[in-house]
């Protein structure tokens, strides 16, 4: 009887044949017996999944050495046949553990990329941040800066303004000063005009001199946008007090017509007739009672 063996894929594990001519064993060479097992061991391990080419190649070297085998027993031939199988077998399982190593290594090399892009996208994100964070410190500093400047520049604008307010102001009151008299009193500024040079004695008509004077006070209050304006009409004390009150309102009334007329807006004058009540001289003298028949504007009264 002699003893052939196949692979799980083949002829069972060990089949005993009956020879013709004895009862004798005939042992399988040893190179046969290391192919079997590194056969074994390669179609157990890693080849069968990732090197199957090279373990079918292996199990055909095998299966060539087993026929040999069966046919001549320990010849040479059998002997070189499974040593070649064996070698095959070995290269096998080499394949199996090296495609397992391919593998590993470019799973490592795909992980390793993601991670460095990823520390790259990190390091990108970070810097781009930090650009950002840059622009808007560098955007923020320019505005305070324009803001600041604008708000000088309000600042200096304002300050000329009033320098300039305060300058025409003076020389509309230089000019006042030149054709009347004119003093600034706590209720405003007070614009005193002789009521002899504005009207006939018991009347309220304009005489062309006043209106010339009147025509010259206009144009220095436009100059001024128009101030609010407060008219009274003052007389002396000769004559019924009543009389002169009365007298004294249309005179008022008449300084605001004309200066009306002239464009003046009239919502802004306002007309009062105190007569003999507010003197500002002795009603005794002759002096006395010119001076209290007058015409006041106040610019700008307090009241």
């Amino acid at each position: 009887m002699k003893t052939l063996w196949t692979g799980t894929s083949g002829f069972g594990w060990a089949l005993s044949l009956t020879l013709l001519g004895g009862c004798a064993t005939v042992a399988p060479p040893k190179e046969l017996l290391e192919a079997r097992k590194s056969y074994e061991k390669a179609q157990a391990g890693l080849a069968a999944s990732l090197a199957p080419a090279a373990l079918d190649s292996a199990k055909q070297a095998l299966q060539k050495a087993e026929r040999s085998f069966r046919d001549t027993e320990d010849s040479a031939e059998t002997r070189a046949l499974g040593y070649i199988a064996e070698r095959r077998a070995r290269l096998a399982a080499a394949a199996g553990e090296t495609a397992e190593a391919d593998n590993a290594k470019l799973t490592a090399e795909n992980e390793f990329k993601e991670r460095s892009a990823l520390e790259l996208e990190k390091a990108r994100s970070a810097i781009l941040t930090e650009k950002q964070r840059a622009e808007e410190e560098r955007l923020r500093a320019e505005a305070e800066k324009k803001a600041r400047e604008e708000a000088e520049r309000g600042r200096s604008e304002a300050e000329r303004a009033r320098k300039e307010a305060e300058r025409v102001a003076a020389a509309a009151l230089a000019s006042l000063k030149e054709m009347a008299q004119v003093k600034e009193e706590q209720r405003g500024v007070v614009i005193t005009l002789d009521g002899s040079v504005l009207f006939t004695s018991g009347k309220s008509d304009l005489l062309s001199i006043a209106k010339e004077k009147l025509t010259a006070v206009y144009r220095v209050l436009k100059d001024q946008n128009h101030p609010k304006l407060r008219i009274e009409g003052h007389t002396d004390s000769v004559g019924s007090a009543d009389e002169n009150r009365k007298l004294s309102l249309a005179r008022a009334e008449s300084v605001k017509a004309h200066l009306v007329s002239l464009g003046y807006p009239g919502d802004r004058i306002q007309c009062a007739g105190l007569g003999p009540d507010n003197p500002v001289a002795d009603n005794g003298s002759a002096e006395g009672r010119a001076n209290n028949r007058r015409v006041e504007i106040i610019v700008n009264p307090a009241r």
